[in-house]
């Protein structure tokens, strides 16, 4: 089945995984991507290993971002290496990188040089803190800037505990997101004026709007609460909750008034309805724990099993916390099409996390696999126009 985005040239610069993350949404939907690494290849390819855990074992996060993309080894400290890369961009439609201005300009393949030399490109940089301003080289791994400098990680920390360190990628596969929007959005307005683009993308701003609810409510307000304790939580019917087996899960019921009664039939305690302690929004924020305590006494009388039917019956909004094991399992992921397959660095049929849209008539249930370093470097010089004697004296010059 043809991707939406067929005939869509995509030529990336990137390592690690917002800039990587970007391309390979790109190349799920159907573009064709030549990923462009260095001889040692992008550090991702071995991410356990400098993480001093063991080297080869199965890496799902580069299958991830990666998976049906050409590898194409070029030295771009070498001037046939730069001439190759200018080449290719000459041929591009979108160019995603997430190296660092600096380094950028080095390489003279910053934004106003290549932009300079091929006007029709949409230019995709992905950085930490953007490209102007005093830290614009500074290094920024979501931890940093996307979790901790833009206010995230405050926001979801407990006063006065350390903040949490959050899951690897989740600020880069965010920002990966908001980068595949702008590049869209700048393709579209290329077809409408011939014109390519800059789409500048950094981890601080995707942070800054993924909480801009909360830091507009700070610009206007002046303050904004940090997390309760779940057992002091102002919101006690927005709470996690754990059943007589052990089974966490979210109680979701957001509109007091609407929620309320249901929740209270579930539970058995009808006489609460009408109680002036729980009576409205603000009501329920000052006896909060007396209501924690009532819903904790009730759902640890009884299994999940149990709950999941008498939800049901009361319309009582909530959702399991699930393990990732169990989200593999979990037939929901399955009917709405989560999972796609792909194989491994050794050939084997493998699960992989589908992007997270889905284009109807434009399914796919399997994915090619995330290519070898340096796998498709001869192919894509030849289609450049280089002869055989020329890509044999690059491969022996990035292999030095």
């Amino acid at each position: 089945m043809s991707g939406m985005l067929e005939g869509v040239k995509v030529v990336e610069l990137a390592i690690w995984i917002a800039g990587p993350s970007a391309a390979g949404l790109l190349a799920d939907w159907g573009a064709e991507v030549v990923k462009v690494e260095p001889p040692e290849g992008d550090p991702m390819r071995n991410a356990y290993g400098s993480l001093g855990l063991r080297e080869y074992l199965p890496n799902a996060p580069f299958i991830f971002n990666n998976r049906g993309k050409r590898s194409v080894v070029l030295d771009l400290q070498s001037d046939e290496g730069r001439q190759a890369m200018h080449k290719l961009l000459a041929e591009a439609d979108v160019f995603i990188t997430n190296l660092r201005p600096g380094a950028l300009e080095r390489l003279g393949i910053d934004h106003a040089t290549a932009m300079a030399e091929h006007p029709h490109l949409v230019y995709c940089t992905s950085t930490g803190y953007g490209l102007t301003g005093p830290e614009r080289n500074t290094a920024g791994y979501d931890v940093a800037a996307f979790f901790g400098r833009s206010g995230f990680a405050h926001q979801i920390t407990e006063a006065g505990q350390g903040a949490i360190t959050s899951r690897s990628a989740i600020g880069d596969n965010t920002t990966g997101m908001a980068s595949v929007a702008g590049i869209l959005a700048a393709l579209h307005h290329r077809n409408r004026t011939g014109q390519g683009q800059v789409v500048e993308a950094s981890l601080l701003r995707t942070g800054m709007w993924v909480i801009g609810g909360d830091l507009g409510t700070q610009a206007i307000l002046g303050k904004i609460r940090q997390p309760d304790t779940r057992t002091e939580s102002s919101t006690p019917l927005i709470n996690s909750y754990r059943t007589a087996d052990g089974v966490w899960f979210y109680l979701i019921a957001v509109e007091v008034v609407r929620h309320f009664p249901g929740l209270m039939r579930a539970i058995g305690r009808d006489d609460l309805i009408g109680d002036e302690r729980f009576a409205t929004a603000t009501d329920l924020i000052r006896h909060r724990r007396d209501m924690i305590a009532i819903l904790d006494e009730a759902f640890s009388s009884h299994t999940m099993d149990h709950w999941r039917e008498v939800f049901a019956t009361h319309d009582v909004w909530w959702a399991p916390i699930q393990s990732p094991a169990q989200v593999l399992d979990d037939p929901q992921a399955h009917a709405t099409g989560g999972f796609v397959e792909t194989r491994d660095m050794e050939g084997n049929v493998v699960r992989s996390v589908n992007s997270p849209i889905n284009f109807h008539g434009h399914e796919r249930s399997e994915m090619a696999p995330a290519p070898e370093l340096g796998q498709h470097t001869a192919d894509v010089l030849r289609e450049l126009g280089y002869d055989d004697a020329q890509i044999d004296a690059m491969l022996a010059a990035a292999r030095r």
